[in-house]
């Protein structure tokens, strides 16, 4: 195994504009970029979770033209970043895979653009995933962000990244800055 932290790109359950539970579509951006934030921070693997069929098939679709199809002879290190993207139609269904991969149980890490009770800083997860025996799944939200219920779920929640008065990352960037905060050379 090449890490013990995974990261989670969660279509379902996030809210929506209004505050309601929604699903929301997969982003050809976000697979890409997200994949080669992977890649280039050595984490174990990339899951979209989604429990839309055709969401997954989209996924799917994407993914294998870059893996097998035209796309891998084009551009080969796409295929390499696209090797780590695994699609689960829930939260618990990747959490499962991480656990059978490592044999032992997930320490759930939830994100978000605003301040949780008890979230822990970037310093004092840095020094958490120091336990490589430990498998950490790192969640981020789409739409207007994670349930209160996937947060409170969690084992630990993240601190936002606190901008200059606005704040309104796409995840992608939000997914960049966060593994660099914590897998960064910070010499």
């Amino acid at each position: 195994m090449s890490s013990n932290l995974y990261i989670g790109l969660v279509h379902y359950p996030v809210y929506g504009r209004n505050k309601e539970v929604i699903a929301t579509a997969v982003t050809n951006f976000d697979i890409h970029d997200i994949s080669r934030c992977a890649r280039t921070f050595g984490l174990g693997g990339f899951f979209i979770i989604t429990p839309l069929e055709s969401q997954v098939a989209l996924v799917e679709k994407i993914v294998a033209h870059w893996r097998q199809g035209e796309g891998s002879i084009y551009n080969p290190t796409r295929k390499e970043s696209l090797s780590l993207v695994r699609v689960c139609r829930s939260i618990d269904e990747a959490d499962n895979e991480i656990a059978r991969l490592h044999q032992k149980k997930v320490k759930r890490v939830a994100t978000g653009a605003s301040p949780h009770p008890g979230c822990i800083g970037y310093e004092k997860l840095r020094g958490l995933l120091k336990d490589w025996e430990t498998p950490f799944f790192l969640l981020f939200g789409t739409g207007w962000g994670l349930t209160k219920e996937v947060k409170e779920s969690s084992d630990y929640v993240l601190a936002p990244i606190e901008g200059k008065g606005y704040n309104h990352l796409s995840v992608r960037s939000a997914v960049a800055i966060i593994l660099d905060r914590l897998l960064g050379d910070r010499n």
